[in-house]
């Protein structure tokens, strides 16, 4: 099992990478094995805060959503996580040639996933949602996140820490092009009348 590698990688990335380099998946692997199970932690903690606890920001009254409404979005949350793991995946795979690499694309996947773990763990505080809860949580992940794919390209896709650095920013640049799309999925969908409805 993949997931059984993760606090290897989270506690020594390089040496967890390494591990994980001799870890040889499928695709179906990564998801069986990792992806769904994580990618569960976010829309499942928010759909507890937002319908029990409510959204606040400053010192307003919290504002919570409909169970109905909760759980449309916690689906779409849960699926759009599941996409957007295999599309980093295709983008790195799409990206290799350049940086003299040659890998599978479960390969680049895998990469894909385990670099998003922490991300995916600290959806847990959404548990909570305040805003700056949230913010301040979220930062200290992100930055693993970032290191993550930074200390992995080059171990997993085998080349120098030179060309894992350039593809490392190339993959980053796509990974923010990619949340930028998604965001304005989000607007396009909510002025067509799937947003959220709220209940106080």
């Amino acid at each position: 099992m993949l997931i059984k590698h993760l606090p290897g990688l989270l506690l020594n990335p390089k040496s967890g990478w390494e591990t994980l380099r001799q870890q040889d998946k499928s695709i179906t692997s990564c998801y069986l094995e990792l992806i769904i199970f994580l990618a569960l932690i976010p829309p499942l903690a928010g759909f507890y805060g937002t319908t029990q606890i409510g959204w606040q920001l400053g010192w307003q009254e919290p504002v919570k959503l409909t169970i109905a409404s909760a759980l449309v979005i916690s689906v779409l949350y849960y699926l759009a996580i599941l996409v957007a793991v295999f599309a980093v995946g295709k983008g790195i795979h799409w990206m290799a040639n350049t940086y003299g690499a040659s890998p599978t694309l479960a390969e680049c996947v895998k990469l894909a996933a385990f670099t998003a773990t922490p991300l995916l763990l600290i959806g847990v505080v959404q548990l909570y949602p305040v805003l700056w809860v949230n913010f301040l949580a979220g930062l200290p992940a992100l930055a693993y996140t970032v290191y993550l794919l930074y200390t992995g390209v080059p171990i997993l896709m085998g080349i120098s820490e030179e060309r894992g650095f350039l593809f490392s920013s190339a993959v980053l640049t796509f990974g923010l092009v990619a949340f930028v799309a998604l965001l304005v999925f989000t607007v396009i969908l909510w002025g067509f009348g799937f947003g959220p409805e709220v209940t106080y």
